[in-house]
């Protein structure tokens, strides 16, 4: 197969949601779907052995929630899907951010019950930055849940973009009947089953009294009302509308039974972007370009806990990736060579000896690599668009073993590698404060640091606002603010100076004192 007949034939794609609205439900269904694999997990029973597929991680099957974002290769009709389960849960959105740069379109899943919620509208704005594709599946129909019409006005109103239904329900809870294809003109009849797929009628008139056999009159009468409405204020799909991020076609059904996920699917591989154009700090890199470029988008150590190995996420950008190839590094500008690449389905992984864009590789690394680096054949760019945000909370990290001070030093930095929360160190003392976006990220680090590195801490609370990467033209003014507030100052992991500011009518104050010196929220800035 040729470079592009490669790239056209892959979909690569994260699944965003607030926590518990049936996101890892759904992607063990399209996992099913692409014969990925044989049975779905119970995400939340403790008493079922066979946990939910994409959440491998000890902390994740005792919470019954996603911290860490799985990724899942498998082909569905001649298409290579790339799919990357985020977590939900808010105290983790940094690592759901950076897995943002890495797809090319988004499955939101909406909880018809409780509607639109805040974590959801958080990514939704990341969506928008970098105007990424979105389709949506509002979830749980089998449950009595808000007025379709009504969800999709507050999906509207919420969430800042256009919405246009696909699929239609039919009443929804006890009385939930199934859902009518706008698309395709057929209709799929609900009958409760985690394991059965219902398959679509072909209604080609939807006056027809054959739908009145299959869901009723008084139902046929609703659902024909509601067509007719829907048609007056949805005209045909633009798809470029849904390209360019302005328009998300919107789909009903229930994950756990099943239902409405094949008629998403199906949609998806239509629809769905194959791999675009990117950005670096140099260029746009088209993704058929025939030499190989990508970026490492997330980091993880001791995926296997019997081997403790670190792997590194890589998104290849373009051209062809070739296991055992020389690629230069361009942080280090070194070449470097990977004899392990491997693909995923969830923990478990084969060797890969070749990879497109669009594909995600796992490589092995020995601690070279960190979040944010590209790999080229020799051409010197960065990719950008995978900054560090500026945490929420900070803790001081107390170490409570002395005799394990090294095993605690190689914890932290790996786990800071990976991303799990930040790091910054203080000039004066060496005081180390980990910074992140919820407070249950620190029982993660501890519970690892604990588990995978013998290393025991307790975290003491600090009051700072933010954390600020600082940078100046002059370089005179600069080295006075940082002797003036040296008792504030701090460095990031990767040696960035960073000014922890106390309260945000200090940091107005500074400021105001300092014009020369620049402020900023997150790590990647241009002067």
């Amino acid at each position: 197969m040729t470079l592009e007949q490669e790239i056209a034939k892959r979909r690569t794609f994260g699944i965003i949601s607030h926590p518990d609205a049936g996101k890892t439900t759904l992607t063990e269904k399209l996992l099913l779907f692409g014969g990925a694999i044989q049975k779905a997990g119970a995400v939340k029973s403790s008493k079922i052995k066979d946990h939910a597929r994409s959440d491998w991680m000890e902390i994740e099957k005792q919470r019954g929630i996603s911290v860490a974002t799985s990724v899942m290769g498998f082909n569905y009709h001649d298409i290579k899907i790339n799919l990357l389960d985020t977590p939900g849960h808010q105290d983790f959105a940094e690592d759901t951010y950076r897995t943002l740069t890495a797809v090319d379109s988004v499955i939101m899943v909406v909880d018809c019950v409780k509607g639109v919620e805040m974590q959801t509208e958080k990514l939704m704005e990341v969506c928008r930055m970098r105007n990424t594709p979105v389709l949506c599946f509002i979830n749980k129909l089998d449950r009595e849940g808000q007025d379709p019409f009504d969800l999709l006005d507050e999906i509207e109103a919420k969430l800042k973009i256009k919405v246009h239904p696909l699929s239609w329900p039919i009443s929804m809870g006890k009385t939930f009947k199934g859902v009518y294809s706008l698309y395709e003109k057929s209709l799929k009849l609900f009958t409760p089953s985690k394991t059965k797929i219902e398959e679509a009628i072909e209604i080609l008139d939807i006056n027809s009294p054959e739908l009145d056999q299959y869901i009723g009159e008084s139902y046929a009468i609703k659902l024909r009302e509601d067509v007719e409405l829907l048609n007056g204020v949805y005209p045909e799909l633009d798809v470029h509308d849904y390209l360019s991020g302005k328009v998300a076609p919107v789909f009903f059904g229930s994950a756990v039974n099943n239902f409405g996920v094949k008629e998403l699917l199906d949609t998806f591989i239509r629809l769905a972007p194959p791999p675009l154009v990117r950005e670096t700090t140099t260029r746009e890199v088209k993704p058929d370009e025939k030499k190989f470029t990508g970026f490492i988008f997330k980091i993880h150590a001791n995926m296997d806990p019997k081997h403790r190995n670190r792997i590194a996420f890589l998104r290849v950008c373009s051209g062809k990736f070739e296991r055992g190839s020389n690629y230069l590094h361009v942080r280090n500008d070194k070449s470097i060579r990977f004899s392990n690449a491997t693909a995923f389905m969830a923990q478990d992984r084969e060797t890969v000896d070749e990879a497109w864009p669009g594909d995600i590789v796992g490589l092995f690394d020995t601690g070279n690599l960190k979040i944010g680096d590209t790999l080229t054949e020799g051409e010197k760019m960065i990719y950008t668009g995978i900054p560090s945000f500026s945490p929420e909370i900070f803790k001081e990290v107390i170490n409570k073993d002395a005799m394990k001070t090294k095993q605690l030093e190689k914890g932290l930095l790996q786990l800071m590698e990976e991303g799990v929360a930040q790091m910054f160190t203080y000039e004066l003392g060496k005081k180390k404060v980990v910074g992140t976006v919820g407070a249950l990220q620190f029982e993660v680090i501890q519970f690892r640091l604990l588990n995978e590195y013998g290393a025991t801490v307790e975290f003491a609370p600090q009051h700072i606002y933010k954390a600020c990467w600082i940078s100046s033209t002059d370089e005179k003014k600069l080295a006075e603010f940082i002797a003036s507030k040296q008792r504030h100052i701090a460095l990031d992991k990767d040696g960035k100076l960073v000014f922890m500011a106390e309260s945000k009518a200090w940091l107005q104050m500074v400021q105001d004192n300092f014009p020369e010196i620049k402020f900023h929220f997150t790590s990647e800035f241009k002067d």
